[in-house]
């Protein structure tokens, strides 16, 4: 071969293969020689296969690897108007905030034109222009509570503060929940945040003062976890996936479950059923789970099972990539078509016929597929282990085992096409790593997973996340979520 490509080889291959065939045919192969041809080429075809594999880069189109690891394309061109604004925030602004509106009248006392007073002449209309601007205003409230001494007994009383003030000098809840926002909303570093505060109220807010204000929000969230933990057993889908997060220089996971406006997520040292079964919910859980096909959630055979479209999608575009097989692009053509076609109904899913037809199809390119891959070789007596499998056929054996899981986002409305729902309840947890590194004690991991998982919810249902903090530090999101 003069030169060792994707394309020649496979070329080079099927050649020789059809060559043989027709020496086998023409009665020019005897039959010890032809058997051990015939096993030589199923081993060849089987090296191709992975060697077509191996030398495919994988990006964050083709397979799982996230968009961060991959080479910077700088073919990508950003198109504006192409990314939705997301969801608006309520209006409704938080108690320690403030509007002053002036409103500065600005008189015509004379004709531009001929110079004729106009001072006496009603205004048919205004035009306003109007500025914003924001100041920044430090509020000092002090109480002085008198003490007297007592002329009959000598005794001396002093009068008693408020509640709210406990000690000589105390924050408002206002600069708490300007300090969780930047800390745990805005993902910026514990020094910035002193650093922010600092220059807006001249005093410097010590860590260990900023991480109580943390746990102190941990607390008072306890009781709206247990109540969202209810609500979302009660949802007919909800997405799962788990990311890596680092606490106290080991690995652990973050473990989301997200369904509704309900987004809940849990650290654990483990990424598997120990922590499903610590965490409870799945377990517990009746209806359909949306995920990316972790043998973890499969063995929880109680509930249904979608699997996650856009990694099916990309897993395709890698067969394609490394080996071009045909089944492989009609599959994925497929599901693009039937994930569109889908899309445009009014139900969220095709009619009984329609899917028996899908399943047809399905099928169909699954057994032309068998035919196109290469056949896996026997496994030798006494050898241990399994026998080891391309990409491709691990990929095929998914699809054929798991079809009904593949194929739920077109008979169950409830079941979305992908699980990008859970990637973005996690993806902000990458940044907090990145941003600080690791955490250093597990209690401030499984706090920054509650209140995160507090803010997503309330972000969901369009609620500022300096409201959501200040109602839950003051008590008065349970007074109007009963």
């Amino acid at each position: 071969m003069s030169s060792l490509n994707k394309q020649s080889l496979r070329e080079e291959f099927t050649a020789l293969k059809e060559r043989f065939g027709q020496l086998s045919a023409d009665g020019k192969v005897g039959a010890e020689s032809r058997a051990l041809i015939e096993a030589l080429l199923m081993l060849m075809q089987v090296l191709i296969a992975v060697f077509m594999e191996k030398n495919t880069r994988k990006t964050s189109t083709n397979s799982s690897k996230p968009s961060s690891r991959s080479e910077k394309d700088e073919s990508a061109v950003s198109h504006a108007g192409t990314h939705t604004r997301g969801k608006a925030y309520d209006p409704s602004r938080s108690a320690n905030t403030r509007t002053v509106e002036t409103v500065v009248l600005s008189k015509v006392s004379a004709c531009e034109e001929c110079g004729e007073d106009l001072r006496q002449v009603r205004p048919r209309g205004h035009e306003r222009r109007t500025q914003i601007d924001i100041v920044f205003e430090k509020v000092l409230s002090h109480v002085d509570a008198e003490v007297k001494s007592c002329p009959h007994c000598g005794g001396e009383t002093r009068a008693p503060f408020p509640e709210s003030f406990s000690g000589p000098v105390q924050y408002g809840s206002g600069i708490k929940a300007y300090v969780l926002n930047l800390l745990l909303a805005q993902m910026i570093a514990l020094k910035r945040v002193q650093q922010s505060i600092h220059t807006l109220i001249g005093q410097l807010i010590s860590e260990a003062t900023i991480l109580k204000y943390v746990l102190q929000l941990h607390l008072a969230l306890e009781r709206w976890e247990r109540v969202s933990i209810e609500r979302i057993l009660t949802e007919p889908a909800m997405h799962v996936d788990e990311t890596s997060i680092r606490v106290d220089k080991r690995n652990h996971w973050i473990h989301v479950c997200s369904a509704g406006d309900i987004t809940l997520k849990f650290v654990h040292e483990k990424r598997g059923l120990e922590a499903m079964t610590a965490i409870g919910i799945i377990p517990k859980y009746g209806g359909v789970i949306v995920h990316d096909c972790w043998a973890s959630y499969l063995s929880y055979a109680h509930c249904g099972h979608g699997l996650c479209g856009a990694h099916l999608l990309r897993e395709l575009t890698f067969i394609v990539e490394s080996n071009g097989y045909a089944w492989a692009k009609n599959m994925k053509r497929l599901l693009q078509q039937t994930c569109a076609r889908v899309s445009r109904r009014k139900r969220k899913r095709l009619t009984p016929h329609e899917y028996e037809a899908l399943q047809q199809h399905y099928r169909n390119i699954l057994t032309r597929g068998e035919r196109e891959l290469p056949p896996i070789p026997a496994k030798h007596n006494g050898k241990r282990g399994r026998v080891a499998k391309s990409d491709a056929h691990n990929l095929w054996e998914r699809l054929k085992d798991h079809e009904t899981a593949v194929l739920l986002f077109a008979k169950d409305s409830n079941v979305p096409f992908t699980n990008n729902r859970a990637e973005r309840d996690l993806r902000m947890s990458k940044v907090k790593q990145k941003v600080s590194g690791c955490f250093r004690k597990a209690e401030f991991a499984q706090a920054y997973c509650r209140i995160s998982s507090y803010l997503q919810t309330m972000a969901n249902q369009g609620v500022n996340p300096l409201v959501a903090i200040q109602l839950a530090l003051s008590g008065q999101l349970y007074a109007e979520t009963g």
